[in-house]
């Protein structure tokens, strides 16, 4: 499995909520709250988005998984 980069994400959506298509990359609605992305999303064509809250401030974590 290969990292997915979202450094441009949270440099646009600081902050908000996004609905992502499958490939977990390209954002097809945002907003405030989820009521709202999930109705953009709707409206063009995406009725099931991968929602994701976008922080306003990057944080990193190192560790591994046993």
């Amino acid at each position: 499995m290969q990292a997915i980069d979202w450094t441009d994400i949270h440099k646009k959506y600081k902050g908000l909520w996004v609905g992502l298509k499958d490939d977990e990359e390209t954002v097809v609605a945002s907003g405030k709250s989820i009521d709202e992305v999930m109705k953009k999303a709707e409206e063009k064509g995406y009725p099931k988005p991968i929602l994701y809250k976008v922080p306003v401030k990057l944080t990193y974590f190192v560790g591994s998984i046993k």
